[in-house]
């Protein structure tokens, strides 16, 4: 009998993560070097002209600081949740990415509002919140990890940064909430491998943080 193995590897995880990287960095390097002014693209709260920002804003940046302000956790938080959250990280990206922007266009001010930070303030509260309604231990030390790295962010989400859209943050804080608790009850490969250990189910393996395939390419 031949087990298939459902660990996600690295290689795997990377993938998603890694193409919408290129995509912000693609798009933004064609506005600048073709002088586009894009930022109309983005939400604008409770006007027609603004719903395309619902999905073309977080692919837009006013600057490449701004840009790789947000490069860094996204890749980071979406490539956590594809590593640990693989059952359900697809459609919890894509839930994140919607639902900030139609929160926004609903409930922002009056203004454009562009830049990735609202998914990325909604990743890094999906992976806060997973540890909390999960209670499994990696999901918990996953929380741990968050409040260590990014416990500074919790300003954003608070007015009165000029420039800076909060709406964003705020909403996607919650949303990112929200999905964590509508995905809670999905058992991901390594909770189940938990509760075999707990039973102490024959042919176990020791358990490690990271499977022992995570690094290994699969064909």
């Amino acid at each position: 009998m031949i087990v298939k193995n459902t660990h996600t590897t690295l290689k795997q995880a990377i993938k998603y993560p890694l193409f919408f990287v290129v995509i912000m960095w693609s798009v933004h390097i064609i506005k600048v070097l073709g002088g586009f002014n894009w930022d109309i693209y983005g939400v604008h709260p409770r006007e027609a002209d603004g719903l395309i920002g619902i999905l073309v804003s977080p692919l837009l940046h006013g600057s490449f600081k701004h840009l790789m302000s947000n490069t860094i956790p996204l890749f980071l938080m979406f490539t956590l949740i594809s590593l640990f959250y693989s059952k359900v990280s697809k459609i919890s990206f894509a839930a994140i990415y919607l639902l900030t922007g139609i929160s926004v266009w609903f409930f922002g001010r009056h203004v454009y509002h562009i830049g990735a930070s609202g998914v990325v303030y909604g990743l890094i509260s999906f992976v806060f919140w997973s540890g909390i309604f999960r209670k499994n231990f990696k999901s918990v030390i996953l929380t741990i990890i968050i409040i260590f790295l990014y416990s500074g962010y919790i300003a954003g989400v608070f007015p009165g940064q000029e420039g800076i859209s909060w709406e964003s943050h705020l909403l996607g804080a919650i949303v990112g909430m929200l999905v964590a608790f509508i995905v809670r009850n999905v058992e991901e490969q390594h909770e189940i491998d938990d509760k075999r250990k707990e039973l102490h189910v024959d042919n176990y393996q020791e358990e490690y943080f990271f499977s022992r395939d995570t690094f290994e390419e699969k064909n």
